[in-house]
């Protein structure tokens, strides 16, 4: 790996550790204002309507200039949400401003990988970025917990004088820092090299941009490989947002924790999204991807298996752990949360680095990047006013828990039985590692 592609991890990990705090800080905001419990997954709908609205055009935004310019405007479009959210505007509207800057940043991300790394790197390269990605998620959330927590936000407050510009509560002082962390990451995307691709000049009329992303969209569903990779990873980012909310109300339901400490079992769960990132980077070469499906049943009949599950059942006492005790019902339930992640980050990882290589074959880098957050984040809306409609009508936690396992294991299922199918009509894995059919579309020049 070149010097680039480092540069490039550490303006995501920057990027993705501010926007997880800034999901925490933003829950904690909500609260403050009393909003009612249903708008909180709201946040997350706001935050990837962006991905869905914007997908015929963030694609060719991403490949009209170098995509580390594109990278530095669109961190400074997050920075702008969260002055927004700041001063006065609606946490949900200044959270959509950020996906605004989400949507146009991420084809920059991962295209830019198909234009500075061979095809038989991206596993490796999806592995470091994924484990990257989900590390930051970890510290992110964890960041957002602590910032609230009345001890640290409080001397913020104070040593910044927050209260002449009218920010008085912990939440805005948990988005005052992290609108800090927006800027250093969009000042090291400053530092990302050009990597000298050059595509014809983009036309943005809208009627011709949704016909070329129309065409874009049916290449990938159409292509054997490209619609098994992109079900699962459609279904791993519909399933995984809900999860992010459903974790925290799960702990507070079966264990009785706050905010701060549900952060916390959502940074378990990325912990084990990490180990299983780095296990399939390490062990899953790209022409083996697909064998790595099984995993996505595991992970749903692992969350049925605690859905049910409470203190109550676990036996008294605990571990002691940095002068406070785990209680046995929290390191089982951490245990449980672990290798959901690992299951997940295990399976996609690979079909991540496939349906990227598909893309890259088959259309631009940046218009792959967009096919794929469209689809991604459409099934994130569709999952998440699901849930939230689950919650207006007051259905349990336990029963929404069952309900997502078994969903994603059924659905897993069935990507496995129409893999199995497209094999016995054509052997499509020979197509692994073929050539980009664009390549006489685009000038490639010297740095």
């Amino acid at each position: 790996m070149n010097r680039g592609f480092y540069t490039i991890m550490c303006a995501q990990f920057l990027s993705s550790l501010a926007d997880n705090a800034l999901l925490i800080a933003a829950i904690a905001l909500l609260a403050s204002i009393q909003a009612p419990d249903w708008m909180t997954p709201l946040l997350k709908l706001f935050f990837v309507v962006s991905y869905v609205c914007l997908a015929a055009w963030v694609g060719l935004f991403a490949d009209s200039m170098p995509k580390g310019r594109v990278m530095f405007l669109t961190n400074t479009i997050k920075a702008v949400g969260c002055l927004m959210m700041l001063f006065g505007s609606h946490p949900l509207l200044a959270y959509a401003v950020v996906g605004v800057g989400a949507a146009a940043y991420s084809p920059a991300k991962y295209g830019i990988l198909t234009e500075l790394l061979p095809a038989k790197k991206l596993v490796i390269a999806n592995g470091w970025i994924e484990g990257l990605t989900v590390g930051s998620i970890i510290l992110g959330v964890v960041l957002g917990g602590v910032l609230i927590k009345p001890d640290i936000a409080q001397p913020i407050l104070d040593a910044c004088h927050l209260s002449a510009v009218g920010l008085t509560t912990f939440a805005e002082s948990a988005i005052f820092v992290i609108g800090f962390v927006y800027v250093a990451a969009a000042l090291v995307n400053l530092a990302i090299p050009d990597t000298g691709v050059r595509y014809p000049p983009q036309r943005f009329e809208p009627v011709s941009s949704i016909k070329s992303f129309y065409e874009s969209c049916r290449l990938l569903w159409t292509d054997r490989l490209g619609q098994i990779s992109l079900s699962v990873t459609t279904l791993f980012w519909g399933a995984g947002a809900v999860l992010q909310f459903l974790v925290l109300k799960w702990c507070e339901h079966a264990l009785g924790m706050d905010l701060s400490e549900g952060a916390v079992m959502q940074a378990v769960v990325s912990l084990g999204i990490a180990i299983g990132a780095f296990l399939a980077a390490a062990r899953i070469p790209l022409k083996k991807s697909l064998n790595v499906l099984p995993m996505g049943i595991i992970m749903g009949v692992l969350v049925v298996s605690v859905s049910y599950f409470t203190a109550d059942m676990a036996p008294a006492g605990g571990v002691p752990f940095f002068g406070h005790v785990l209680s046995w019902a929290v390191i089982f339930a951490g245990l449980i949360m672990v290798l959901v992640g690992i299951c997940a980050g295990f399976f996609v990882v690979p079909m991540n680095a496939l349906l990227q290589h598909r893309g890259h074959v088959l259309m631009s880098a940046g218009r792959s990047i967009a096919v794929q957050n469209f689809n991604e984040n459409l099934s994130i809306l569709t999952m998440l006013g699901v849930y939230s409609l689950l919650i207006k009508f007051d259905l349990s936690v336990p029963a929404t828990m069952l309900v997502f396992g078994l969903f994603v294991s059924v659905s897993m299922f069935l990507v496995i039985l129409k893999h199995r199918h497209n094999q016995k009509e054509f052997d499509s894995l020979h197509l692994i590692g073929e050539q980009p059919r664009h390549d006489h579309d685009r000038v490639t020049t010297e740095n």
